[in-house]
């Protein structure tokens, strides 16, 4: 048989991965069969098992492939010169995510991937160390903004870290409930939980920040 690329083998593994979280988001990971999978995928048994080997693969690669686009984010935000703009930019770009109704699939996926992770080790790794690099993330760049003098030395980074991203995963299971949720509010609330973190000189670069302006209410259709 001719072998196929590497390319070609990420494009199955990708197809394979999109068929699985349609079908995780509409019934759940255990009402989901592989044979459910194959018949959303297109692909054979044999092939589906060349890549995959059991459901929960599946669902750690699929949190895997979503840490990897928020390692990306991450990234740009530390870009930023200012850790205090960075911080608002990292704060937007993953609050984008909750405006976008193509990714409404993953975030059902992504609440109930927190729930498997209570009872499987693999998956429990694979979300606290995704939680893990933003956590590391958000404390670099209160870090960097308590060595400038724009936010104020006795904020703990951990905390604020933690805060953060406890408020972001409510909002995640509240869109993904399909609570018409005001963003409009959500993000001016988030404004003003970073303005208490700051000094004078950081409320200066919050002052000259663009707001983030999402939908009032993210579409679901």
């Amino acid at each position: 048989m001719p072998k196929i690329s590497d390319a070609q083998r990420e494009t199955r593994r990708q197809q394979i991965l999109a068929a699985a979280l349609r079908c995780f988001s509409r019934d759940g990971f255990h009402n989901t069969t592989t044979a459910d999978i194959v018949r959303e995928s297109g692909v054979s048994q044999g092939t589906l098992y060349l890549y995959f080997t059991t459901k929960e693969d599946m669902v750690v690669a699929l949190a895997d492939d979503r840490h990897q686009s928020e390692a990306f984010l991450n990234a740009l935000a530390q870009s930023e010169q200012d850790p205090v703009r960075g911080l608002l930019t990292l704060i937007e770009l993953h609050g984008r995510g909750l405006t976008e109704p193509r990714r409404l699939d993953a975030r059902r996926v992504g609440v109930q991937g927190w729930a498997e992770s209570l009872r499987s080790p693999r998956i429990h790794a694979s979300v606290v160390g995704g939680m893990a690099l933003v956590r590391e993330a958000i404390g670099q760049l209160i870090q960097r903004g308590q060595r400038t003098g724009q936010i104020r030395p006795e904020v703990d980074p951990d905390g604020v870290a933690r805060t953060l991203i406890a408020t972001f995963q409510g909002l995640v299971l509240q869109v993904a409930w399909g609570e018409p949720v005001d963003l409009h509010a959500c993000g001016r609330t988030m404004r003003d939980m970073i303005g208490a973190l700051l000094t004078d000189a950081g409320k200066l670069t919050l002052a000259a920040s663009p707001a983030f302006d999402p939908p009032a209410e993210p579409s679901l259709d």
